[in-house]
Order: C-alpha cells, then structure tokens, then sequence
C-alpha cells in the first residue's frame, strides 16, 4: 500500500474518532460539547448531526429537550452562519468571532440602511418582548414593523444577526407542531443561558476545541471554519501552544495538529454512517479530499445554491449522497460506488429515518 494511501485512511480512522462517529458519546449534550460547534442553517441536520454522535438511539425530541433545557443554543457564531453550540460557550465564541463577522457583514448592512440607530430602534423593541418565553421570526419582523423598520429584503434576518452577535439574543426553545419542529424562539441570553465559560485566552480556545472535535487538521482549516483570517489562525495556534493549552494539543505531523486525548474507537461501532446536510465531517476542513474523492465534490457541494448534500461514508470516505425526505420514504441513495457492506448503509439510514419518525 503507498504511503499517501496509507496516511490517508490513518487519518480518516483518527478523525472518525474525534468527530465521535466511531466514538459516540452518552448524550446530545455532550455531542454538542465535544463539537463545541456543528453548522446548523437546516435546523433537521444540525440536530441530527448531534445525534448520529450519540450511543444508542438518540431521538429528536432529546435534541429539543437540551435546546428548551438551555444545554445547546443555535447562533450565527462563525462565517455568517448558523451553527449550534454548548450555551456555556456561546458567549466567548463571540468574543473572538464577532468582529470578523461584523467586518465582512459591513457592506451589506449598508445597502440594507442597518445603523447604529436602527439597531438601538430594534434592542429597545424587542428586549421586553424576548422576556416572556421568545419570539418567533415572523413575531420578531411584526414587531420591527410596528417601529417602522421593514424586515423585508433580508433585512430583519440581518438585524437579528447583529444582535446575536452582539451577544444580546440567541435562538433557544423549539417551537412545538405536529411533525418534525423546524424553527426556534429567539430568547434573551441574559435569561436563557445560565452559565458563561471564560476561557483565560478564548482565541486560543476555539483552536484547541476545534482540534479536539475535528483533528488531525492544520491551521488553514481552521481558518476555514472559524471564519478567522489566516493570520488570526496563526495567531491562535501559537498562542495554544505556548500557553496552558498547548498540553491538550499535539503537532503530529508537519502542521498538522491533533488532540492529546483521544477518544477511543467503541467496540462494534458502524462502518457507515448516513450524515446530514452541511455535516462538520465533510465540510470544515479546507482540503476535503482526504474525504471526498476530488471528482464526486461538485456533487457533494457546495454547489451554485450553496448547498451541501447529506452524504454517506463507509470507514470515512464519501461513497455517496442521500436526502433526509428520501430517507424516511425508504427510497435507494445515490451511490458513487459499490459499497462494501450494503446492509451497513441501510442500517445507517434506517438509523435516521427512525430519529426523524420521532
């Protein structure tokens, strides 16, 4: 076997084990917290992704209970996106990401008309309404438009992103309806969350989490997914070395950094795995090829819509894609090649058709 492929599976099998696919933990909970943060803009696949890290069967209204709960919160915390975090660290998250975000949002803002008055208009207005238990968006752009703020053209979802990101609101409790729920309360996070993390040197923090819940990865993924500069992310993997944090985190290869604790492969765990839309195993590094074979990532995404397909993978690469409708239909994926183990792919898809049926 070359060398190049051998490194490569190596690495496959160690990231399988930190992204807890082949490691799962006791609780969605503590999914969320070894991830520290999981892209959630489809709110299914962001819950599902905690999930499928999960022992056993962890079914959707457990995802639900740890939002209502407080445990987990979705935010705009990196890139302009949303991602679901720990509630704990969803305060000093901000303080290292918001003003990127800030900066690459500034343009926008500006075509949109959104100042420093018009956020100022909009704390005043929504602060006592968030109190008693959330708003939904749509309650959220009502109450814009009693003041005289249009939320249409993107602009609501803009004001409601500069909030969060000023750390005033964040989105909490599920909004209960029959079948699969597919929006949140915006709360408060005064009220909302009852614990704050204070990392003694956050920037260093979000790297060494980072490698813990994705590693082996380099800097320039990390740059990648933090939404941070790639001078930032220098910055930040220096600083984790040099300081306290650098015992938690290892060089293991030339730029390539890996947690010291690693979690250890569970017995019996599955060789497929059907993950969702935007999954962090496929999508935060900035080289997905150790994952995706170079002329099947135009099929994954993200494509002209910016979407990235739910894929399936077997002992860590991508064999091929799927869709959570089709999953509950028991409708066949598309497969870019003959998997090893058929009955494993169904398996995992049943795995989901089952926490969607929840």
């Amino acid at each position: 076997m070359k060398t190049a492929t051998l490194r490569a599976e190596r690495l496959r099998s160690h990231r399988l084990r930190s992204h807890r696919l082949t490691a799962p933990t006791t609780t969605v909970t503590a999914a969320a917290q070894h991830m520290l943060a999981v892209q959630s803009q489809d709110f299914t696949a962001g819950r599902w992704a905690l999930a499928v890290r999960t022992r056993g069967e962890a079914a959707l209204r457990d995802v639900d209970r740890a939002f209502d709960r407080g445990d987990i919160v979705r935010g705009w915390t990196m890139r302009g996106t949303l991602h679901t975090v720990p509630a704990r660290d969803f305060g000093w998250m901000l303080q290292v990401t918001a003003g990127r975000q800030r900066q690459q949002a500034a343009s926008r803002y500006r075509d949109l008309g959104i100042d420093d008055d018009m956020v100022a208009a909009s704390v005043r207005a929504l602060t006592p309404a968030l109190r008693d238990g959330g708003c939904t968006r749509a309650e959220v752009f009502e109450i814009l438009q009693g003041i005289g703020i249009d939320p249409s053209g993107q602009r609501g979802i803009h004001l409601l992103f500069t909030l969060t990101i000023d750390g005033l609101i964040c989105q909490g409790p599920v909004v209960a309806r029959a079948g699969v729920a597919r929006e949140q309360r915006f709360v408060l996070v005064e009220d909302h969350i009852r614990e704050h993390l204070t990392p003694d040197d956050p920037l260093a923090e979000l790297f060494v989490r980072y490698i813990d819940g994705h590693g082996p990865a380099g800097v320039a993924d990390f740059a990648w997914w933090s939404g941070l500069t790639l001078g930032q992310a220098r910055e930040a993997a220096a600083r984790a070395a040099a300081g306290a944090d650098g015992s938690r985190v290892d060089e293991i290869d030339e730029g390539l950094f890996a947690a010291r604790r690693r979690p250890r492969r569970a017995a019996g765990a599955a060789s497929v795995h059907a993950l969702g839309a935007f999954d962090e195993y496929y999508i935060s590094y900035a080289d997905r090829t150790i994952v995706c074979a170079s002329e099947h990532l135009a099929a994954v995404g993200p494509g002209k819509n910016g979407m990235v397909r739910p894929t399936l993978i077997e002992q860590g690469r991508v064999i091929g894609t799927w869709s959570h409708a089709s999953a509950t239909r028991d409708a066949p994926p598309e497969l870019f090649e003959e998997p090893e183990d058929r009955d494993a792919v169904a398996a995992a898809l049943a795995r989901f058709a089952r926490f969607a049926d929840d």
